[in-house]
């Protein structure tokens, strides 16, 4: 092969899922009648309103999850037991626990309201289903950490202990700002996983975008439709997680050790 062939092989190589979905989605909508065609395209506002409360309990989750999931990763790596066991214990309970349960757990754990200032505040089901995914984020996002500081020479924490500098310090300052572009592509990968688990949210009462579906099926009443419609679920999980799924590869090659 010439090597003048070698980057359009790689171009191609690089876009043949894009060419796929086109291909796809250009024979399924060749599948659909007018009929159809309208009324999928009357509930595609609908559907996208409950996309729009899976990314809304994704990045909640993530946010929390990572917070948390910080804080466990540097408490897994104390030399203090009384520190290091409690973390590691959660680790190890909620990286095993299905999602489904977790989200249920915290559904009927906590209140339908709660009491603030005398006042009666709604504890909502999709606020639920973000702390049920957070607490599994979590998990993980301190074994994330866990593994990305491990993965800082030792040297560094020699350079630091000689230049004065406590171990919360070289921690702060030094290690885990090296450790960011270690952990963001994993970080990536799990923000991915828990999009698609926001899913389970549906099991609940939370308005997203399954539940859409199954609310537009209903409504309809009609097989070919309700094939379209949970096809139109799994396009749109797709285009929002297969973007973020080919990035982590290309930052987990950028980052590399060489």
């Amino acid at each position: 092969m010439s090597a003048a062939a070698l980057p359009a092989r790689g171009a191609l190589r690089a876009a043949w899922p894009w060419l796929a979905l086109a291909a796809g989605s250009g024979l399924f909508w060749s599948f659909l009648d007018a009929r159809l065609t309208r009324d999928l395209l009357d509930w595609l506002p609908y559907l996208a309103s409950g996309f729009v409360m899976n990314v809304l309990i994704s990045v909640l989750a993530m946010a929390l999850g990572t917070l948390g999931g910080v804080v466990l990763g540097a408490m897994e790596l104390s030399n203090a037991r009384v520190v290091r066991a409690p973390a590691v214990a959660y680790v190890q309970l909620f990286r095993n626990a299905p999602h489904l349960v977790l989200i249920f757990a915290t559904t009927y754990i906590f209140p339908f309201e709660i009491v603030v200032a005398g006042s009666y505040l709604p504890f909502p089901d999709w606020l639920k289903a973000v702390l049920g995914l957070a607490v599994p984020a979590c998990a993980y996002v301190a074994e994330i950490v866990r593994g990305a500081i491990l993965s800082v020479p030792t040297s560094q924490w020699d350079a630091a202990r000689g230049s004065g500098l406590s171990r919360g310090q070289t921690l702060r300052w030094i290690i885990l700002p090296q450790c960011l572009r270690r952990a963001l592509p994993p970080w990536m990968n799990l923000y991915a996983s828990i999009t698609m688990s926001t899913a389970l949210a549906s099991l609940v009462g939370v308005h997203e975008l399954l539940h859409a579906a199954t609310d537009a099926s209903t409504a309809v009443r009609r097989d070919d439709f309700t094939i379209a419609v949970y096809l139109t679920v799994l396009a749109a999980f797709f285009l929002f997680c297969f973007p973020i799924s080919r990035l982590t590869r290309r930052l987990e090659r950028r980052f590399a050790p060489r």
